[in-house]
């Protein structure tokens, strides 16, 4: 499997450059300086690799010139995706929206009485979306997330010393971590997680994405069958300068008792890969994995920028 890592490319002195200008100069002063970054970025080899897997499957077709507009145009949508969260803690304003119809479905959801997993994934500005969710999601929220040593973007909520209306479950925890995830859920709760990345070296799906086979986190689909909660698929598209649309694309029910055999939970795996790969066809560049996700054969590869 090939290992993914939140290391920021960037150094600390550069993030603090985007953060002094932000402060200063809004968002379009960050975005001015970032239209250059990106452009230097388009040239570096390690840039150039990180978008390869990806962009070669997305884009099977693409000649040398159109490879180089689907390159610049994944990493500038990131390059605004970053900016914006950290605008959204510094200065505030951010706007997030939900239909009515997925917010009454979610409130539906969480009146079972059995928790809900929202699932999703490193699609447009996720970030972003989070801070959003305790105005949108019926529920105490508890949100599984991975910070690497080498992670240094801040989230929003890290500008301002803000304490988040949810709490953070570290998935490097082991079993305190398994147990925190299974109580939110039994105490009614929303658990946030991510689906498009296996953690560490637990066991994991496998199923085809864009023709070629890739490795899943069976976590949310065993949480599921354990617990009875409905699994919410929901993808956050960025239409706007600090303004995110979270959409729900699919509610799947798994069935109890499923055991722990991951082979028993990759049709699950597979219809969340289908809307991820629907989602990916409709909106090529906000999907933010930066690492060779079809790697399956035991290379270690970091090559993934601060997404995580």
């Amino acid at each position: 499997m090939t290992a993914w890592t939140s290391r920021s490319l960037g150094s600390r002195l550069q993030h603090e450059i985007f953060y002094v200008l932000i402060n200063f100069g809004g968002v379009r002063l960050a975005y001015a300086l970032l239209f250059w970054v990106m452009l230097w970025y388009m040239f570096k080899p390690e840039a150039i690799r990180r978008n390869e897997p990806y962009l070669s499957r997305r884009f099977p077709q693409a000649g040398f010139a159109m490879r180089l507009v689907h390159r610049w145009r994944r990493q500038w949508e990131f390059g605004k995706a970053l900016v914006d969260r950290a605008a959204a803690g510094i200065r505030g304003g951010h706007h997030n929206k939900m239909r009515r119809e997925d917010i009454d479905a979610l409130a539906g959801i969480h009146g079972e009485g059995k928790g809900i997993i929202l699932l999703t994934a490193h699609v447009g500005n996720w970030q972003l979306s989070i801070a959003g969710l305790p105005r949108l999601v019926p529920a105490p929220i508890n949100f599984v997330l991975y910070r690497g040593l080498g992670d240094l973007a801040r989230h929003y909520f890290e500008h301002n010393n803000e304490t988040p209306a949810f709490n953070f479950i570290d998935p490097a925890g082991g079993p305190e971590s398994a147990l925190a995830m299974a109580q939110t859920l039994f105490k009614g709760g929303t658990l946030g997680m991510m689906g498009d990345r296996p953690f560490g070296h637990t066991q994991n799906c496998h199923v085809p994405f864009f023709g070629e086979t890739i490795s899943l986190p069976y976590t949310p689909y065993y949480l599921a069958s354990v617990t009875g909660a409905p699994i919410v698929i929901t993808f956050s598209y960025r239409y706007g300068i600090m303004k995110v649309s979270n959409l729900i694309v699919s509610i799947l029910r798994v069935p109890a008792n499923l055991g722990k055999n991951p082979a028993a939970y990759e049709p699950y795996a597979r219809h969340f890969v289908d809307m991820l790969e629907e989602s990916a066809r409709k909106h090529p560049y906000h999907f933010f994995n930066f690492y060779n996700m079809w790697d399956n054969n035991g290379h270690q590869e970091q090559t993934q920028s601060r997404v995580n």
